[in-house]
């Protein structure tokens, strides 16, 4: 992977972790540097990205204190992503949100337009970029 391409997935990795930038921003930055999907796993604390030609690139994050939800909660997933979308939940509060509801973690499919979201038994909610 050309450092110029890890550089951006850093910047962007960071500036949404630390809550500076919007879900929008993140798939536009990522798409500029032709990042296809990128995979969060709360568990491990860790975010890998993927682009076309193989190339991959793990990113580390501190994992919430609070425990995953046993339960999935799609009602609840949907809410944080809503929430989200509306400019009110930035991904710092979005993380505690779907982990609450159940999230084990979640893939962006850039490529594709839309996010599965996966609860600790497997269980899926799709949810299609918007318009």
């Amino acid at each position: 992977m050309q450092a110029d391409i890890q550089d951006i997935i850093t910047s962007t990795f960071e500036a949404s972790n630390a809550g500076r930038i919007h879900f929008g921003q993140v798939i536009g930055q990522l798409s500029s540097v032709q990042v296809e999907s990128y995979h969060v796993d709360y568990r491990s604390g860790r975010t890998s990205y993927f682009l076309p030609d193989g190339s991959t690139l793990d990113q580390c994050f501190e994992r919430a204190s609070d425990a995953i939800a046993n339960d999935f909660s799609a009602e609840g997933v949907r809410a944080a992503i809503l929430g989200a979308q509306q400019g009110k939940v930035m991904y710092p509060e979005f993380k505690q949100l779907t982990q609450a509801a159940g999230c084990a973690g979640y893939t962006v499919w850039i490529a594709g337009r839309h996010v599965t979201y996966f609860g600790r038994k497997g269980e899926t909610h799709v949810e299609r970029f918007p318009d």
